[in-house]
This record gives structure tokens, sequence and C-alpha cells, in this order.
């Protein structure tokens, strides 16, 4: 599957610079001028790994990180900055980075982050929650609040973990198909599996977007 990376920069040139050097490794790029697009962009709209700049306008770097995690969103995220004591890095990590790179940097150190990001967040990501209960991918089991314990098959654990990983994005059918039924032919089997998983889960596991897709959870 195609990573897809949200890029927050504020100065055009730079990037301009990584959304080439980017996609030319294959990643599927998002880019937002400021903070505040930034954040809208982040909840909105699936990506797999986040290169947030510290130094934005409208909301700061760290604060769009902050706000992110006090909202459950648990997308990996690289900081740049041209602030590059210790005490700064800190304060980079301690708001919910995964990493931090200062600025100026070597593109081949900067795309071996990235990819080091991807590996971690793919490794550690084995339980995630969902509505009246949590995820455990390992097993494809909903261990439900109420202690009872629901088995999943293969696909609608991917397809619900898929949601899961990125609480309040919403999913269009094509590309829920793309990612988790990519040898399917038709969108419908998307509409089967989410049928599949709220059978097993409750309607409230999964909502419809009216003309977008599916999301996590209640609208």
């Amino acid at each position: 599957m195609t990573a897809r990376i949200l890029l927050v920069e504020d100065d055009a040139d730079l990037a301009r610079l990584l959304d080439r050097a980017l996609s030319g490794e294959g990643y599927a790029v998002t880019r937002a001028g400021d903070g505040h697009t930034g954040l809208h962009l982040a909840l909105t709209h699936p990506v797999d790994a986040m290169i947030v700049d510290r130094g934005l306008p409208a909301v700061e770097g760290l604060d769009l990180i902050a706000r992110l995690r006090s909202r459950g969103v648990g997308t990996p995220i690289l900081v740049l900055s041209a602030r590059n004591s210790t005490a700064d890095r800190v304060e980079g990590l301690d708001a919910g980075a995964e990493d931090y790179l200062t600025k100026p940097f070597e593109l081949t150190e900067l795309m071996a982050r990235v990819r080091a990001l991807l590996r971690r967040h793919l490794d550690h990501a084995v339980q995630l929650a969902v509505p009246g209960g949590v995820l455990d991918l390992d097993h494809r089991t909903v261990r439900r609040d109420d202690g009872a314990s629901v088995e999943l098959s293969e696909r609608e654990a991917a397809l619900l973990g898929l949601l899961a990983a990125r609480p309040g994005a919403v999913f269009s059918r094509s590309d829920l198909l793309d990612r988790v039924f990519d040898e399917a032919e038709s969108e419908t089997v998307v509409d089967t599996y989410v049928h599949y998983c709220r059978r097993k889960l409750g309607r409230g596991v999964i909502s419809t977007v009216r003309g977008l897709g599916y999301r996590l959870g209640a609208p």
C-alpha cells in the first residue's frame, strides 16, 4: 500500500523540495502551508505519517501536535525545526512527536527517518480503541468493555484497524477497496464487510458519511 504523508510546512520552496523527494520515493503527499490547515487535514483525511514544521503560522507546530494527541489521533509525526537545543528537542517529543529533525538536514536522513517512523508505527499498532472495546490486530479480536471477546475475520480486522488507526478520518469506498481489499473488483465488497463488522459489534462501530464514505464510530 502507498503510504500517505501530510507535510505541514510554510516555507514554499522547502515544501516543494520535500514534496518532490517524498513523491519520488513513492509516497502520496498532501501539503499544508499553515498550522490551521494542517490540523484540519490531519483530522479529516487518512494519512500514515506527518512531517510538521515547528514554526508555523496560525497554529504553531507543537500546538498542532498537542491538539491532535488530545483528540486521540495517533498518526506518527516527525518535527522539523531550526531550534536545535536539547531542551527544544525534548519539548517537541513531550508534545507528542515521535521524532525531531533540525534544519538544515540531508534529504537522505529525512527519508531514513520517515521509513523508520512508518515501520515503528506498523510494528506497535497492534491494539486500537474502537467504540465499546479494544481491537487486537494480532489475534483479530475485539475485547468488549463488558469482558466479552468477539472474533473477526482477517478482512474485518483489517478494515476496522484502518479506521481505528485514524479516528475522525473519513475513508472513501475506493480508498478502503485499495487498502484492504486489493484483490477485489467492486466497491460493494466494502459495504459487505462494513455490514459484517456492524453485525458483530453493533451499528455504532462504523458510521456512514453520506456521499463520502465511512469513518470509525457514530456520526
